[in-house]
């Protein structure tokens, strides 16, 4: 395969880059313009960082989701999601605990900020801090301000682990590696009609509050979905009860021509997501869950050969028996001379099981957990 030079590749990217902001400034300049919002993302930090996020976009109307629409209204939602025009070069001030930063968007509109002279006090509990985003810039085409508010995550002294979590097929069933059945539950259905794994939130919800019930252990959903999709599968989590946490996803560059990729390509950046995660809480343990219907083994792998005294257990998913056996195999024992659990399960209640015997969960979790995957089974059913 031949590869594209680094030159063409850079000249795309600027080229790209110019014709967003003429566009976004013809747009702005005839009235065409659709009203600018700030989608605000969960940001997360310890007492002395705090990294926020978002995404500065035209309002794309987006109806609240039910699960009385029909296919063509989900199919639209989702046309949506890909096609709205993002806006670059706008200035967005951040203002968090009497502290404030400015930024400029991308050429994707997202704004990443880090405070980093912060000083919070710990608490004992997890806690979400408020912070406010405000559009500053005569895109408005009004006097007016648009701002927002955001939630930033600071895990409390209580925190027993972290979980890192995948999210497709891992939590939500999404066919990942088949496209065709990939691709119907994208354009048909949303976020009140897909479908979690069976007890798969109800074993998170044991892990949240860990072996003794009292605990507030933080969760991080890391990603190869686009941000595009934040708003679903946000509502996704909400809706099934699973635990509120901070969404790590890739940024933009899936366009309407090209959704269908959605989730697809290189993952290495699952991998350094969560490598910002350990530096940012030193002194956590973790627990790794994902599966084996694309590359969570090697990535875990990866960030347990590098954290081995951090990991408490890795879970994996398995959503494709025959799948690399070899390769699985290489990375379990792996794992086992490093002394990292690694567990292939077949369903979440297996999982429940090995958690429970390792004090990670309280051991009469295991009935509520069963119980809400026959559930789930019901209405797979």
């Amino acid at each position: 395969m031949v590869k594209t030079p680094k030159t063409f590749r850079y000249f795309k990217k600027i080229t790209k880059s110019v014709y967003k902001r003429i566009k976004l400034f013809v747009k702005h300049r005839l009235g065409w313009l659709g009203v600018p919002i700030i989608i605000p993302y969960h940001g997360y930090g310890n007492s002395k960082q705090l990294l926020v996020s978002g995404y500065v976009t035209e309002d794309k109307g987006m109806a609240k989701p039910d699960e009385r629409h029909t296919r063509w209204e989900n199919l639209l939602a989702m046309i949506k999601r890909y096609s709205s025009d993002e806006i670059p070069g706008a200035r967005v001030e951040v203002r968090v605990d009497g502290e404030r930063q400015e930024v400029i968007t991308g050429d994707t509109g997202l704004f990443k900020i880090s405070f980093d002279s912060v000083s919070l006090t710990p608490t004992k509990n997890s806690e979400w801090i408020p912070y406010v985003a405000t559009l500053h810039s005569g895109i408005t085409g009004e006097e007016r301000e648009v701002s927002t508010r955001g939630e930033i995550l600071i895990p409390g002294a209580d925190t027993e682990f972290g979980i890192v979590s995948d999210v497709d097929d891992t939590i939500l069933i999404s066919h990942a590696t088949q496209t065709i059945r990939k691709l119907r539950l994208m354009l048909w259905r949303n976020s009140r009609t897909r479908k979690p794994f069976p007890g798969v939130a109800a074993f998170y919800r044991a892990l949240h509050v860990g072996q003794d019930g009292k605990r507030s252990n933080p969760f991080f959903y890391v990603s190869s979905s686009e941000w595009n999709l934040y708003d679903l599968l946000k509502d996704f989590c909400i809706y099934n009860g699973f635990p509120k946490g901070v969404f790590l996803l890739r940024e933009l560059h899936v366009s309407i021509f090209k959704f269908w990729k959605s989730g697809g390509g290189d993952h290495q950046h699952k991998y350094r997501k969560i490598k910002r995660l350990f530096e940012t809480y030193p002194g956590m343990r973790f627990i790794l869950i994902g599966d084996n219907g694309q590359h969570d083994p090697e990535i875990y792998s990866q960030i347990a050969s590098e954290y081995p005294d951090r990991i408490r257990a890795i879970y994996i998913r398995v959503v494709r028996r025959k799948s690399r056996e070899s390769r699985l195999t290489d990375i379990l024992n792996q794992m086992d001379q490093l002394n990292v659990p690694m567990i292939l399960a077949e369903d979440t209640v297996e999982a429940a099981r090995h958690a429970i015997k390792n004090n990670l969960i309280a051991a009469d979790s295991e009935a509520g957990i069963a119980l809400d995957a026959q559930e789930d089974l019901k209405d797979e059913n």
